[in-house]
């Protein structure tokens, strides 16, 4: 534990990963709340221990809910698992490159995104909402998704990471024609792989707070659990209010990086 962390600083972070387990098993984006919230109680530890705290909690929550999701939704496991293990490897190519990357470049290019699968989601008031198709997957859309929610996906994860789990949510959904339920089940799976590949190399480089990221991690796993519960009884509307809320606030803070701060 960081030696000048007060007793309230460590209940905010508390209710932050608690917060942020939900968003994540939601539709994903919990990282747009606890990254930023343990960057403002560390201000003084060095950011590569920051991250990689940050992953020895989110994998937790991210698991738990993917376990409930699995148990409780009509996933395709071994789909889940093909695409999960592309991700693994595009992240691992994502942080090789990361060192290398200007931000200031590629802030503007995520934002571009951000809005097209804004007006996709607005636009398209059924998308995510009517049942899939009968029948299993083609090798086409599976070849389709294993480049693009695998490998591309997993790649800006290991490169930036905010908002992919949102990302994730809206490629399943768009080429594997899923409900959002049936889609944000899915994408936990893969972003367990690609939290596991992630902090799997934090901890290789010892940037990783293990007691604060343990404790942490208890209250991410509740959340995590709870929502996941939550999308399965709701359904797909509920996920998709909150993937536009999750969206918003990512163009928000975005342009606020971008040009105000």
């Amino acid at each position: 534990m960081p030696a000048d962390i007060s007793l309230t600083t460590t209940l905010l972070l508390c209710l932050a990963a608690l917060a942020a387990g939900w968003i994540d098993a939601v539709v994903g984006g919990g990282g747009l709340l606890l990254l930023p919230a343990l960057l403002v109680g560390l201000p003084h530890t060095p950011a590569a221990y920051v991250l990689g705290t940050n992953k020895s909690t989110a994998v937790v929550g991210t698991a738990a809910a993917a376990w409930t999701y699995v148990r409780k939704a009509p996933i395709d496991l071994r789909t889940a698992l093909r695409i999960g293990l592309a991700a693994l490897g595009g992240s691992l190519g994502g942080a090789f490159f990361a060192a290398g990357i200007d931000s200031e470049v590629l802030r503007p290019l995520i934002m571009a995104v951000l809005v097209g699968v804004l007006a996709f989601v607005l636009l398209r008031p059924a998308f995510g909402t009517a049942p899939p198709p009968s029948g299993p997957v083609t090798w086409r859309r599976l070849l389709l998704a294993l480049l693009v929610a695998g490998l591309g996906i997993g790649f800006y994860d290991g490169l930036i990471g905010p908002g992919t789990g949102a990302f994730l949510v809206v490629a399943l959904a768009a080429i594997l024609h899923m409900d959002l339920v049936t889609s944000s089940a899915t994408a936990k799976v893969v972003n367990v792989c690609t939290n596991i590949g992630a902090l799997a190399m934090f901890a290789y480089q010892g940037t990783v707070l293990w007691q604060l990221g343990a404790l942490l991690a208890a209250f991410n796993f509740v959340g995590g659990t709870v929502g996941a519960r939550m999308a399965l009884k709701r359904g797909a509307g509920f996920v998709r209010g909150v993937l536009v809320v999750v969206v918003v606030s990512l163009l928000c803070k975005l342009a606020f990086d971008q040009w105000l701060a």
